[in-house]
């Protein structure tokens, strides 16, 4: 494709003396290989209606060796068609094990923070979006060149942690939580919210002072409360990790928000000093938003002088400045929360930092109701905590396979790959609809379906002793497939750009769909087939599977030895 697009543009330079992106689409085969508007795009800056224009390209197109057709559609398209030796020459031209990948991001640093676990609760599946769309952003942000820092940026700090140890002490006790773990924690955590909301009605607030006070000990350096987060903190880390280790998504960080909160504190008080915040009367410290378009201020310390979400994020902000320099910092954090980072960002920008931050968002995951009405997964509705949906992936990919020879290892990777894969069905900012029946389809957009077809290809090549080809062979038979490799490269570059690993998943699907079409028309090793059909054949399923392999690798998706 860049030979294409250099040519074009030196066809343009000599006739018009102007430099042009080219961009190339992939039109219906029947008009050919790949398609070009430059000509309607160049009609005000020549002067000359789009048709003329693309007439006088596609006559030096034509006296080229590149394109063995050149046509004009409409008012000035030009579709152009390519041999498949040439096309598969230009693959194995620039082919290597890390094809695809660019240095697009070289000598750049990101931090991308995922997936922002909170303490004492059960890691639900709340946070699958996160720990997937952060670890796809990191790894391709790494395939291009990126130098990349992943954070989990723990919520072990405020208001919670009162809640936690005041409903700890009402409602549970050291057998529950030696029996239970986190899910007893968890468990304390609502029934104590609940206890808040009903003690509110009735006008009253001893439950809701004593979180408090619990919040303030802490921060005070209280020996008892100090003693409780680290008791919470490390049931909480031990099943955090545990989940995480299960979804392959290690950071390369754990700093929480106790790391931050004092620091946070600090940084205010110097804002202030600095006149970029103002303390109130009651002792709450803001920073004015109007010239931003806020009409509310940022709140980054309460009255009682206690930390806040913000606190900590402020600090979070010159921490990652002064000790990483990224270049960008990338949140993945749901949708809910689009409203604090936008007033996030412009804090930071009014206090002066440079580094460009990015709010990964990302929609709900939603499950079909019993009533056959479509709504967010809750655990009213079944399934939430996200250890136990894992286990049932995990029973439903034995469900799939029905084959007594599979390893569990396989089996992991299966349920993961199909949990996983759904969660890029489609652009991040949509709700995803999480059906049991559709994400192991072995028939359909899942994970389970380009898995096989990865399996299926390197059964092939396992099967086959595969050696140099011919460089007669022509390809003809395999040009749909080489059009589609040929647009990996690219597919990972705008993926990359646009923090996007939807389009990589689509990608896969479409290969997967292309391979089967091949399959259905054309033997392989076996049947009618020469020995350098075979060995050309065999020489591009392998870029096939490397292709299969790491366009998975960048959605944290593994490919089976069987299926």
């Amino acid at each position: 494709m860049n030979e294409i697009t250099n040519t074009i543009q030196q066809i343009i330079k000599h006739l018009f003396d102007i430099e042009v992106g080219i961009q190339l689409s992939r039109p219906d085969a029947q008009f050919g290989d790949y398609a070009t508007n430059i000509a309607m795009q160049l009609t005000k800056k020549v002067g000359k209606n789009p048709r003329e224009i693309a007439e006088l390209i596609a006559d030096k197109l034509r006296e080229t060796d590149i394109f063995t057709e050149v046509t004009i559609a409409g008012p000035g398209f030009i579709n152009l068609r390519v041999s498949a030796k040439s096309l598969a020459k230009s693959l194995d031209d620039n082919w290597s094990e890390n094809y695809g990948g660019n240095g697009d991001g070289e000598s750049k640093t990101a931090v991308v923070e995922y997936p922002s676990a909170n303490m004492a609760k059960p890691f639900s599946v709340g946070h699958l979006r996160s720990g997937n769309q952060g670890w796809a952003v990191k790894r391709l942000l790494e395939t291009t060149g990126w130098k990349v820092i992943t954070d989990n940026h723990l919520g072990d700090y405020g208001t919670p942690f009162g809640i936690w140890v005041a409903g700890y002490l009402k409602f549970s006790d050291d057998e529950a939580l030696a029996r239970d773990g986190v899910y007893e924690l968890g468990r304390v955590y609502v029934q104590t919210k609940k206890a808040l909301k009903e003690e509110k009605e009735r006008g009253e607030s001893g439950l809701a002072d004593l979180a408090q006070e619990w919040l303030i000990k802490l921060e005070q350096g209280d020996a008892t409360a100090k003693m409780y987060s680290e008791k919470f903190n490390k049931i909480s880390l031990e099943h955090i990790h545990d989940i995480m280790n299960r979804l392959k998504i290690p950071t390369d960080y754990e700093l929480g928000e106790a790391f931050f909160a004092p620091m946070g504190k600090e940084i205010a008080a110097k804002l202030v000093e600095n006149g970029v915040a103002v303390k109130n009367d009651d002792n709450s410290i803001i920073v004015s938003l109007d010239e931003y378009g806020f009409d509310v201020p940022m709140l980054i310390q309460k009255s009682n002088g206690t930390a806040l979400y913000a606190t900590n994020d402020l600090a979070t902000l010159y921490y990652r400045e002064e000790n990483w320099h990224p270049d960008k910092v990338v949140y993945c954090v749901g949708s809910e929360q689009q409203f604090y980072f936008t007033q996030l960002f412009a804090m930071a920008e009014k206090i002066g930092i440079k580094t460009e931050l990015y709010h990964l968002w990302f929609g709900a995951i939603d499950q079909i109701n019993d009533d056959g009405t479509r709504g967010k997964m809750s655990s009213r509705k079944g399934v939430v905590s996200l250890e136990e949906l894992l286990d049932t992936a995990e029973a439903k990919a034995r469900e799939v396979v029905k084959s007594g020879d599979i390893s569990d290892d396989d089996i992991k990777k299966i349920s993961l790959g199909a949990i996983k894969f759904s969660d890029f069905a489609a652009d991040r900012r949509t709700n995803i609809l999480f059906d049991w029946n559709s994400i192991f389809a072995l028939t359909g957009f899942s994970g389970p379906y380009i898995q096989y077809a990865a399996v299926r290809v390197n059964k092939i090549l396992n099967d086959n002793t595969v050696v140099d080809y011919d460089e007669n062979y022509d390809f003809e038979s395999e040009k749909s497939v080489i059009l589609k490799l040929l647009q990996y490269p690219e597919v990972v570059r705008t993926a990359a750009r646009d923090l996007e690993p939807h389009k990589v998943a689509m990608f896969l699907y479409e290969l997967a769909k292309e391979l089967n079409r091949y399959y259905e028309n054309t033997p392989v090793a076996i049947g009618d087939v020469t020995e350098i059909e075979k060995q050309a054949r065999l020489n591009l399923l392998q870029k096939v599977s490397q292709i299969f392999i790491n366009g998975l690798d960048l959605l944290g998706i593994e490919v089976p030895s069987k299926m």
